[in-house]
């Protein structure tokens, strides 16, 4: 029972199927994206269901591609979806597109057609926008409508034959003006597109099908037994049904998916999308800050696409750890963007070593430290001594960050000021700051103090304890490295329901670029990632007070990048 109480409403469902034993014990999902865009973390939630309903339950998932709009696809996104997949951990059994059962399809439609439940409809967008009436007023027929089924099949087959131009004409399922469903109300299923060839079949097609009519066919076609997919497709569900009810019991000879004879059918089932707080989750949205330069492509680890997090530095294992967090429900709903960077703090702190990066330097002199330098040894992860130690040069100048000194500290301020207050450089010596100065603008440029040469950390004198410790790095071997730190895109919580252009509501503060000084044992484990299904696999630090960083694409030999994946904790509502 206790296991029963884990399962989400699709998982219930497809257990109460195998336990009827329908379609013949068989469990086949599907991905069907289309490749007109990058996938991003909503359609992550739909890959977990689909591949992971197959996992569970020992049956398959395919991924296909919905390729029925020439004019916004590419092979590019094909690519790219496919990396997105792996990288996530998933396999698919199959790669399948719509563009194979194109010749099908058209059958079909040419039987609709025979069968007088099609016809070609030469009105404009708008007027038969227009004529399919309100949810509570009944359409009004096309003047086409009663068109002469050879007079259809004869304009059915110029469309196909580039003949006609595109937008003069489409073939429309006659079924229900009056239906309470507006869907129902003589849907569109063929248009026609000249204007762009189709990234696979090239110029043989000069008509495509909709989704509602190609969708569900497809589904059948290949044995697709659970098609699950977003809520707004509930008001879909019933022209599925009905497209796949018209043809039932055909079995296609290039797929036989599934025993002649059997009682297959595919059902669809939907669950929420997600949504998230401060981002955008249209690809039309998407593709407009790409374009318009607002962002710096695709992968911009502001965006929420896939490789945007992966660029950000968001491993799989939390992101799914995050879509099993939220799980799977019938009512629509607005995800907290702290939960994702939550799950990704958690992971990393287990696993991202340490290193010290002074992003406001100012120089500090230990006037009483005699001697070329030595080397202090620091745990990567403190208290973690499997993951070993590092090295980390220390001499008489030092940068610390300039906000851990003031020239008259106040009560609640601990750090280093003059005036005897001791202070602990981590993982080193107990300091006191003797004196500073400042340039002719008032800025402070060197702090000086001494140090306790009995203090060091690890010895016998090294457990005298201070009220702070403040991070450094030794100044002749310190290292440049470029950070970037994103914060959220937009600075309002849902944009999408804001009045007004969405662009207007982008956070101006979503990057800031700062160089800092970093300990030079960054440089010695940055090395050549390997890589994985094409995808290099990149290194995480924690810098000390800063936040979890992970290395950009944009590193080389001569110029570190690293991007902050997330603070070391949610700030924002603050």
């Amino acid at each position: 029972m206790e296991e029963d109480k884990s399962l989400n409403f699709i998982e219930q469902t497809v257990e109460n199927d195998l336990q009827e034993g329908k379609n013949d014990g068989r469990i086949q999902t599907r991905f069907p994206p289309e490749p007109n865009g990058y996938l991003h973390i909503g359609h992550v939630k739909a890959i977990c269901m689909d591949f992971g309903i197959a996992e569970k339950y020992n049956g398959v998932c395919n991924l296909r591609f919905d390729d029925t709009n020439p004019v916004k696809e590419d092979t590019e996104y094909v690519d790219s979806i496919q990396q997105d997949i792996q990288w996530l951990g998933f396999r698919w059994g199959n790669v399948y597109y719509a563009s194979d059962y194109f010749d099908q399809l058209y059958a079909l439609a040419v039987r609709f057609i025979k069968e007088g439940k099609a016809y070609i409809d030469e009105q404009t967008a708008e007027q038969i926008a227009e004529q399919k009436g309100t949810p509570t007023e009944a359409g009004t027929a096309s003047p086409y409508r009663d068109r002469p089924i050879e007079e259809n099949l004869s304009l059915f087959e110029a469309m196909q034959r580039g003949e006609i131009e595109d937008g003069r004409m489409v073939l429309r399922a006659k079924i229900d003006m009056a239906s309470p469903n507006m869907h129902f109300r003589d849907p569109i299923m063929y248009r026609i597109i000249t204007t762009h060839p189709h990234h696979r079949t090239g110029r043989k097609w000069n008509v495509y099908p909709m989704y509602d009519f190609a969708h569900g066919q497809s589904d059948y076609f290949e044995g697709v037994t659970h098609s699950i997919c977003t809520l707004e497709f509930v008001v879909h569900r019933p022209l599925y049904d009905y497209f796949i009810d018209q043809f039932a019991g055909q079995v296609p000879s290039n797929f036989p998916a599934w025993k002649e004879g059997s009682d297959y059918r595919p059902h669809q089932y939907e669950f929420n999308r997600l949504n998230i707080t401060y981002t955008v989750m249209s690809k039309r949205k998407m593709l407009q800050l790409v374009n318009e330069g607002l962002v710096a492509g695709w992968d911009d680890p502001r965006m929420p696409t896939v490789c945007g997090l992966r660029r950000r530095g968001y491993t799989p294992t939390a992101i799914r750890e995050f879509i099993n967090k939220i799980g799977y429900t019938k009512v629509e709903g607005m995800i907290d963007t702290g939960l994702l960077e939550h799950t990704i703090r958690e992971e990393l702190k287990a696993t991202a070593p340490r290193v010290c990066a002074i992003f406001d330097p100012v120089k500090l002199v230990i006037t009483n430290y005699e001697g070329t330098g030595e080397t202090i040894e620091a745990e990567n992860i403190d208290g973690n001594e499997a993951l070993g130690t590092r090295e980390i040069p220390f001499a008489r100048e030092l940068y610390i960050e300039r906000g851990d000194f003031q020239k008259e500290a106040d009560k609640n301020f601990y750090r280093l000021s003059p005036g005897g207050r001791e202070v602990r450089l981590k993982n080193a010596y107990i300091i006191q700051a003797t004196g500073y100065e400042e340039d002719a603008d008032g800025n402070l440029t060197t702090v000086y103090a001494t140090y306790d040469p009995l203090s060091k950390s690890g010895t016998e004198g090294g457990n005298r304890k201070t009220k702070a410790t403040i991070n450094w790095v030794e100044c002749t071997s310190c290292i440049d490295v470029e950070t970037r730190l994103y914060d959220r895109l937009f600075a309002v919580e849902n944009p999408s329901a804001e009045e007004g252009d969405f662009r207007d509501l982008l956070n101006k503060d979503s990057l800031k670029t700062v160089t800092c000084k970093a300990e030079q044992w960054l440089k010695r484990e940055l090395k050549k990632p390997d890589m994985v299904n094409g995808i290099a696999q990149v290194n995480h630090y924690q810098l000390l007070k800063q936040g979890f960083f992970v290395v950009d694409p944009d590193t080389d030999e001569k110029h570190i990048v690293l991007n902050r994946t997330a603070s070391l904790k949610d700030n924002w509502q603050k």
